[in-house]
């Protein structure tokens, strides 16, 4: 018999160890290996020939590991050459690691595309476990990780609006992950119960920011209301895609951009004369345990499980996926997908749910995002006259 190697890569999530849980659950209990072994941070663990013992684990600590945020066995954004590939295959086949399974999102797919190819006739097969809070993957319907993210931005919505409406003195922004995606920031209108509940206003990466439409749009709803709360992504840029917040730093080819709500609440400040503060929860939306989506942790290890089965029956090439049967009843089916279909795409917000004035989203992304919070949010009370 030989061995199961499972790798993390990218960002880590609140539930990416549910899906190392169910790999780890599923192969052992399949009798097919004879180990199974965690890189120990990614794809740079394996060139350094790094292994943690998965199967010594006792039962009391994978339930441990199974409700733990981020990374248990680390994760990694290393960057690899053409030659790394072909060294992991060497790698893997010195220590008898037939089955190779990568959990991450677009760039881990890559990987795991690229190291198959190199692993081409020498009996090693690999696979893919989705993970990315983001939900920018493609060919699935959403990645283990987004659903306690969207959970978390719309909980948080609520209590910050709440705070806001208690003392409505200023226009508070709040800035969510997604670089260019802007699922995050779209989940945070769940915290809504009726139509003029915050947030206010959401800017999202897939629509161009224009200063003089924002600044219209923050005054209208401040002469109205007072109070205004508006959900930013972090990475919205203007038309020509340069991001809104100005550069910070800049290291070689990598430049380092300022928080985008910092920015925008200075511009409310000096072109609106209206008070203004800024929130950004940052990388507490993913490694909050407290907001994890049950759902979201359900999903996860059954796309483990399934990856693991993959592999270990020799199907490589592949990713665990979700499509989507029904809204309500919620329901998915597991499917696999072709990593070489995945590879480096980006699913960005779909344009058709984004609402006409570009400030809102639809109600069709709310009837297919809710479901995945797993239940409802925990709503405070509300003084009605």
């Amino acid at each position: 018999m030989s061995k199961l190697l499972i790798a993390h890569g990218g960002a880590p999530t609140s539930v990416i160890n549910a899906s190392l849980y169910g790999a780890v659950m599923e192969a052992r209990k399949s009798g097919l290996v004879d180990g199974i072994l965690g890189a120990d941070h990614g794809s740079g663990g394996i060139l350094a020939e790094r292994f943690r013992d998965l199967g010594a684990l006792t039962d009391a600590q994978l339930e441990a590991l199974r409700v733990s945020p981020a990374s248990a066995i680390g994760t990694s954004r290393t960057p690899l050459e053409a030659a790394d590939y072909e060294q992991m295959a060497q790698i893997l086949q010195k220590h008898d690691i037939r089955y190779v399974l990568f959990t991450g999102g677009n760039g881990s797919m890559d990987t795991c595309a690229r190291l198959s190819r190199a692993c081409e006739g020498t009996g090693i097969v690999v696979g893919g476990i989705p993970k990315t809070i983001d939900n920018d993957i493609d060919l699935t319907d959403h990645a283990p990780g987004y659903a306690s993210a969207a959970r978390f931005a719309a909980q948080t919505m609520l209590e910050i609006a709440s705070d806001v409406a208690a003392l409505p003195i200023h226009v508070c922004i709040v800035e969510y992950m997604g670089r260019n995606a802007g699922w995050i920031t779209a989940a945070s209108t769940l915290a809504r119960e009726e139509a003029d509940d915050a947030p206010h206003m959401v800017l999202l990466p897939e629509v161009p920011f224009e200063e003089d439409k924002f600044l219209a749009k923050v005054k209208e709803l401040w002469d109205r209301r007072h109070g205004v709360v508006v959900a930013v992504s972090e990475g919205i840029c203007l038309a020509d895609g340069t991001p809104v917040a100005p550069p910070v730093f800049t290291a070689g080819r990598a430049t380092y951009y300022g928080a985008v709500s910092q920015y925008l609440c200075s511009l409310v400040i000096k072109k609106l004369g209206i008070k203004s503060r800024c929130e950004v929860p940052g990388i507490l939306g993913r490694c909050c345990t407290e907001m994890v989506s049950p759902l979201d942790r359900e999903e996860a290890e059954a796309m483990g499980a399934l990856a693991a089965r993959m592999v270990l029956s020799g199907k490589g090439g592949y990713m665990a996926a979700l499509k989507r049967v029904s809204d309500d009843p919620y329901k998915c089916e597991e499917i696999l997908v072709p990593v070489e279909e995945l590879a480096l795409h980006e699913r960005v917000f779909p344009r058709e749910w984004v609402a006409k004035d570009g400030f809102d989203v639809t109600d069709d992304f709310r009837s297919w995002c809710r479901p995945l919070l797993g239940g409802p949010l925990t709503r405070p009370f509300v003084w009605k006259e």
